[in-house]
């Protein structure tokens, strides 16, 4: 089998940040990369679920609904995928920006955590998920962005 694009990027140089990862005709991935792989700790996995329940909540209600088509965790626990169709490289960075900031200050309830609406609905940390944007946005928002 060949080995796909993103096990051939070397992790030992990637820092905090977001990156292209790939392109396909109109769709871009984009690697929100919110923990230095293998030097910082990794996201708590009930952490990245509630991230990706709020996350996935503003993008796709947000300004720029019609070009989200995904958002969810890295199965590493270092940091997220977004996959958007027809934004420029600058929205996606103001995108991200605002959308882990809203999280680090979320006050309200954990959007789709009720039984009837998640397959795992208590594997939620509110203050994990907090703790892990404003980590992210405080440490990564003073560098440039990189691309794979």
């Amino acid at each position: 089998m060949e080995r796909i694009t993103s096990f051939s990027v070397d992790h030992t140089q990637l820092k905090k940040g977001v990156y292209i990862s790939r392109i396909d005709d109109h769709l871009t991935t984009y690697d929100i990369r919110m923990c230095e792989p293998n030097i910082d700790k990794p996201l708590d996995p009930k952490a990245a679920h509630t991230i990706e329940h709020i996350g996935a909540t503003l993008l796709r209600n947000g300004k720029y609904k019609k070009h989200i088509i995904y958002f969810g965790p890295m199965g590493c626990m270092t940091g997220f995928y977004l996959i958007t169709k027809d934004l420029s490289f600058d929205t996606i960075k103001s995108l991200v920006k605002d959308t882990f900031e809203t999280i680090a200050n979320w006050n309200q309830d954990i959007p789709g955590a009720k039984k009837e609406e998640c397959g795992n609905y208590t594997y939620m940390d509110l203050d994990k998920a907090k703790q892990s944007a404003s980590f992210f946005i405080q440490s990564h928002w003073e560098h440039e962005y990189h691309y794979l």
